[in-house]
């Protein structure tokens, strides 16, 4: 989360009046006030969402729309992501890199037409990778930036039986895939993914209608709203990164492990092999892990004591061994578990390491991710 800035620096979402009503707590977040958990708990949302549904409001995120006949190409040229093969009404999941190869930001980009392409990047990147998106390919092809949508996260194996009451067809879509429905004359861009592991369903919805929505689906026996809180927790629990913890501007996708978004067509002795920013570094790392000076791994301690971001890791000698990214007591594993960055020779699973927690140090095991299961629906 970022520092607390000024309330009156922070901007809210068309659904902040339902959070309040709804009695969430609500914290600074990317520059928004939003909810970090309700009255029930972070706890219990999470194993909610595990069990039922969660309703999420993700509208502090952005939404753009990139069109033309360029556009797949263009797009291709900042992000090392196969987009020109990919097939009307699916998505990917994409890296914005700079000149270096270090990720920008890790966004979703869903075909939405021959020549459209929608794009949700993360809130607190937003303002930086619009500017850098209409810098780079803003003369070949039109960026709009989504201002009036809401953007919500329905989340859980019961979401497309809750989802399905108010839109029917969306039992057709399977995981990475979405299409345009209708809500009672409103239009509903809906994608059956989501950023916790489970089934799911973001939803971009015109701002106005936003609320009416919300209350829509919280109106479904299964459906329960959830915070920031929860959904930190479910996307550790899934192994996925957080942007400005497990990925920033100076790590590249080999050293993230984030090798498997990068389609063969765009690596070395591919069709469009590189063209992107950083390709150089990129494919190289690709091919000869001896170039990757670090590796993201999972963690868990072996006693109960939850390890936090920033932790040192040491080997068990006490010699600097990397430092956790994203930490804490996984409700659904119940036990604290951890991403983080070791040099390759310690990333095997089973490697035993030490995490230095209030000058105590706590035994840790490099683990394979994710620690829970993911249960997409792929059809």
């Amino acid at each position: 989360m970022t520092d607390a800035i000024p309330t009156t620096a922070l901007q809210t979402t068309p659904l902040h009046a339902l959070h309040q009503e709804l009695g969430a707590r609500l914290v600074p977040f990317a520059g928004y006030e939003l909810p970090v958990q309700y009255p029930a708990g972070l706890i219990a949302e999470h194993r909610h969402t595990r069990t039922g549904a969660s309703l999420f409001d993700v509208s502090h995120m952005g939404q753009l729309l990139v069109s033309g006949p360029e556009a797949a190409a263009a797009l291709e040229g900042l992000m090392p992501v196969d987009l020109i093969d990919l097939g009307l009404g699916r998505q990917r999941y994409g890296l914005l890199l700079n000149d270096e190869g270090g990720v920008i930001d890790d966004l979703m980009v869903f075909r939405q037409g021959e020549e459209l392409f929608f794009l949700i990047v993360n809130g607190a990147c937003k303002a930086g990778d619009i500017a850098h998106i209409r810098a780079h390919i803003g003369q070949r092809c039109e960026v709009r930036v989504l201002q009036d949508q809401a953007l919500l996260a329905l989340q859980g194996p019961q979401a497309a039986q809750a989802l399905a009451r108010l839109v029917p067809e969306v039992t057709q879509l399977v995981f990475m895939g979405g299409a345009q429905f209708d809500w009672q004359g409103v239009p509903l861009l809906v994608t059956r993914s989501g950023y916790t592991g489970e089934d799911g369903f973001e939803i971009s919805v015109p701002a106005a209608n936003a609320e009416a929505l919300a209350r829509a689906l919280l109106g479904q026996p299964e459906v329960r709203p959830a915070g920031l809180g929860a959904r930190n927790s479910l996307r550790l629990e899934a192994g996925l990164c957080l942007y400005g913890n497990d990925l920033d501007t100076g790590t590249t996708p080999a050293e993230a492990s984030l090798g498997w978004a990068i389609q063969k067509v765009r690596r070395t002795g591919g069709a469009r092999a590189g063209g992107f920013p950083g390709a150089e570094r990129v494919l190289a790392q690709l091919a000869d892990p001896a170039q990757v000076a670090r590796k993201r791994v999972g963690l868990v301690a072996l006693e109960r004591v939850p390890v936090r971001d920033g932790t040192e890791l040491q080997t068990l000698d006490g010699t600097p061994a990397g430092r956790v990214t994203s930490g804490l007591l996984a409700p659904g594993v119940d036990r604290p578990i951890a991403l983080g960055y070791v040099a390759p020779q310690l990333a095997q699973p089973g490697t035993r390491l030490q995490a230095l927690v209030r000058g105590k140090a706590v035994p840790m095991e490099v683990t394979a991710t994710p620690f829970v299961p993911p249960r997409y629906h792929r059809g």
